[in-house]
Formats: structure tokens, C-alpha cells, sequence
């Protein structure tokens, strides 16, 4: 009988496409999946260490695995993986018992091995340990077809690995590496197979995805890459994330405005409308720079969906910075926004360099009231798109009702609507009709459908 699997993923979407690559390697070697913790003879836990107290997460749910252990005389093969396991590397496993193997961000193609060792000397009473250490691996290819892709119809396909921007609030060049880039020609061939496979849209990963330079191609920048991309028969969508705003190039640009298969949706990160601020987190952009960037992405795809982060709290961030931050958002309007209260990180240049002197009772009052203003500004966008007829790729049934459907719009705005399940995989022209706080409400136009049909 095969031995089951079961990977817990905690994070960003890169962690994600890092589980679905880890379950693909581990079902090669002869594993199954399972759902269920208590019927898994290995348990791989995919952390993430970019938010405050994930290291404590990680110990919590060790103890509930070795206390189920305990209880019922044997526990399952522990494997930690991900960002905090590059971070806290050994520690982990002096730490905790329950864990078999600790593998870095740069190591995951050798889990299924490890794993095997582990599972073949593993035992109630003992377990042997295998800590690959933090050395970097310069080869970043993965087997085509390998992924086991947790969405049928939309497929994440990595283009870079690691960041060399070192902006003081960030983990993850200490996590994830230094830059490395993907050969374009693999690429291209991960998102064909994705497409061969019954993907519509393709979401391009990188921690700054529009810094990417061909490594097998010198003339193939990311507005190139877009490029053949777009020329792929079958694919509907092409989106990204995260661009930095100081890598958001003209021809970026004009490729974003031109190439039909590319969505009209920018995840741009400001992080704060401070230019001072804006110093100290090291982003190397300015309130001004960032603002003229938008207008040029507005004048060239004026219905284009801005979304972004921002950070409050800062070490050193005043009143009057803050400030700075909401007139921006006022003045941006974006259709998205991920926002959180400074925390340190192990290892930045702020934890080192710099004194939390923001309460935490002022970073509450400023998210607060930062979330507020962009619930007000992302009502207002959402009502306004009532009435609109926008293609909305059919990508699942609806979290609220089983009866309904979900999709997104080229924007990457939630919409629900009733319908045929048949739908799901397509892109379909729908009617908005109710605007949500978080979501929009639509009717499938069925004179354009039979006008596709």
C-alpha cells in the first residue's frame, strides 16, 4: 500500500506553487495524497516568515502533531519546508521533536529523498534529521509536468527566484536567496504544458517579476517575455505578481497595452505615500516618481485596476507621513489593497538599524483608518462598474451559494453569478449588476454567448 502525504502551505503564492511542485515530486516517487492529518505517514509544513509570530505558528502546530503522537502511539514523518525552515534552519530541530527534516527554499527538488530516508528510520521513540543547510542552488529549473497545479484552469509558472532589492522592512532575500532567472525557453514550455493541461490563465511568479532578464536569451526582457507568452495557442490570461514600481519599464508598458492575452490588472506595491518613509524602507522610488508612473499607466490603459501594499507604523513613520500615505490612496484610488502594521524581521536592516518607536496602539488607529478610506474608495469603484458587460473568466462555484459560480474579471475583481457548472473554464461576457464590498454580482449575457457559440 502507498504511503500518503499530506502538505499544510502557509504564505504567498510562491509557497503555494512551491506545494504543488513538492506534492508533483513526492506522488512521482510513488506517494498518494490525503486530506486527512491522522491518515498521513508524512507531513510537510510550508511556512512563510514574512508576517510577525509565523515561527510561533509553525511550533504550535508541531505540538499538535507530537501530541497526537503521544496519544496514539506513532505519528506521522515531519518535514518543514519554506521560508522560516531557511531561517531558523537547525534551531527547529532542537527545538522540536516531532520534526524529521527541515529543508530550505533552494533545496525543495530533494524532498521526495530526504523524505524516503526519514520514512525508512523512522520510528515512535527516535528519528533521524536532515538539515540542508542555507547554501543557494544556482540551478533553478523544475521537470515540466511534475506540478501538481491545485486549480485546473489557472496554472502559476515561476520566472525568479530570490530578490537583490533588500528593502529594510523585508524577509525574503534572506529567505529566499539571491536573484536568479529561469531560462525563457523553460518558460515558455512550463506554460505550454499548463495550457496542454486545460490552463486558461497563467500567473507569472517572481519577488519582482518585471526584473527579469533571460539567462538563455540576452535580447528577452520581461515586456519580451510577455511577448511569447501571448503567442501561446489556447491561453486566454497572462497576470503577474509582484512588479516593483522602479522596474515598470515603457516597453512594460506598451506590451501590458497591446497584447490582448495580458490582464488589465497591476499589483504595483507603494508601501507608504511618504517619500521619507519611502527612504528609509529603502524602495528607491519617491511619492512623486510613484505618482507619475501611475498617470503614464492610466494614459496608456485607462481602465487598468490598480491594487498594492502598504505598510503602516514604520519605524520613524509621523503623523504627517501617514498622511502622506492616505492622500495618496486617495489620490491612486486603487482596487485592492493588502495593509498591515509594521512587525520586524529576523535579519532586516530595520530590525538592526532601526528603533520600533511606532506604538502598537498607533499602528491599530492608522490601519484603521486606512482601511476605512480604501472600503470607501473600493465601493465607490466597484458601484461604478455597474451596468458594465466585462469578460469574466468562470473559475469555480461560489463560496456563498452552491448553486452559483465565481469569477474575475480581467481586473481580477471577484464576480458571482448563477449558471451552467459547464461554464467553469471559460471566459464569458457578464453583465454587473450588484456591487459588494468585496465582490460584484453579474448575469451572463447570453446574446454575446451565442454570438461566441
Amino acid at each position: 500500500m502507498a504511503k500518503k502525504y499530506l502538505i499544510e502551505t502557509y504564505g504567498c503564492q510562491m509557497n503555494i506553487h512551491d506545494s504543488e511542485r513538492m506534492a508533483g515530486l513526492l506522488e512521482q516517487a510513488g506517494y498518494e495524497s490525503t486530506a486527512d492529518d491522522m491518515d498521513a505517514d508524512v507531513i510537510v509544513i510550508n511556512t512563510c516568515s514574512v508576517r510577525e509570530k509565523a515561527e510561533e505558528k509553525l511550533f504550535t502546530r508541531l505540538g499538535e502533531i507530537q501530541h497526537r503522537g503521544i496519544k496514539s502511539g506513532s505519528r506521522p514523518v515531519v518535514a518543514v519546508t519554506g521560508c522560516v525552515a531557511q531561517q531558523e534552519g537547525s534551531r527547529i530541530l532542537q527545538r522540536s521533536s516531532a520534526v524529521d527534516v527541515v529543508i530550505g527554499t533552494q533545496n525543495i527538488k530533494r524532498l521526495p529523498m530526504l523524505v524516503d530516508d526519514a520514512v525508512q528510520h523512522h520510528s515512535t521513540t527516535s528519528r533521524r534529521g536532515a538539515v540542508l543547510e542555507l547554501d543557494p542552488l544556482e540551478d533553478v529549473s523544475f521537470p515540466l509536468g511534475i506540478a501538481k497545479r491545485h486549480d485546473p484552469h489557472k496554472a502559476f509558472v515561476t520566472i525568479i527566484e530570490g530578490c537583490n532589492e533588500f528593502c529594510a522592512f523585508c524577509v525574503v532575500p534572506y529567505t529566499r536567496g539571491k536573484e536568479r532567472m529561469r531560462g525563457a525557453a523553460e518558460i515558455v514550455g512550463d506554460a505550454e504544458n499548463a495550457v496542454a493541461d486545460g490552463a486558461k490563465e497563467i500567473q507569472l511568479l517572481g519577488q519582482i517579476v518585471n526584473h527579469y532578464k533571460a539567462p538563455d536569451d540576452p535580447s528577452c526582457d520581461f515586456a519580451a517575455l510577455l511577448e511569447r507568452l501571448d503567442a501561446i495557442e489556447g491561453l486566454q490570461r497572462i497576470r503577474f505578481a509582484s512588479p516593483h514600481p522602479r522596474h515598470v519599464t515603457p516597453r512594460m508598458i506598451d506590451s501590458m497595452r497591446r497584447l490582448p492575452k495580458v490582464c488589465r490588472h497591476l499589483h504595483l506595491p507603494v508601501q507608504s505615500g511618504s517619500t521619507s518613509t519611502l527612504r528609509a524602507m529603502r524602495r528607491r522610488h519617491t511619492r512623486a516618481e510613484y505618482l507619475e508612473l501611475v498617470a503614464r499607466l492610466r494614459e496608456a490603459m485607462p481602465d487598468i485596476a490598480l491594487s498594492t501594499d502598504i505598510i503602516v507604523g514604520f519605524p520613524g513613520e509621523t503623523p504627517a507621513d501617514f498622511e502622506e500615505t492616505l492622500s495618496l490612496a486617495e489620490a491612486v484610488r486603487y482596487h485592492s489593497m493588502f495593509s498591515f502594521k509594521y512587525s520586524p524581521r529576523p535579519n532586516t536592516l530595520a530590525l538592526k538599524r532601526m528603533f520600533d518607536d511606532v506604538s502598537e496602539e498607533e499602528k491599530t488607529r492608522r490601519i484603521v483608518e486606512l482601511q476605512a478610506l480604501q472600503k470607501r474608495i473600493q465601493g465607490e469603484l466597484f458601484a461604478a462598474s455597474i451596468g458594465r458587460v466585462e469578460p469574466v473568466l468562470i473559475d469555480s462555484r461560489s463560496r456563498r451559494r452552491e448553486w452559483e459560480l465565481s469569477g474575475r474579471t480581467s481586473g481580477n475583481t471577484v464576480v458571482n453569478l448563477s449558471g451552467d457548472p459547464v461554464w467553469i473554464g471559460q471566459v464569458l461576457p457578464v453583465r454587473i449588476t450588484e456591487a459588494n464590498p468585496n465582490s460584484l454580482r453579474g448575469e451572463a449575457v447570453t446574446a454575446f454567448m451565442k454570438a461566441e457559440i
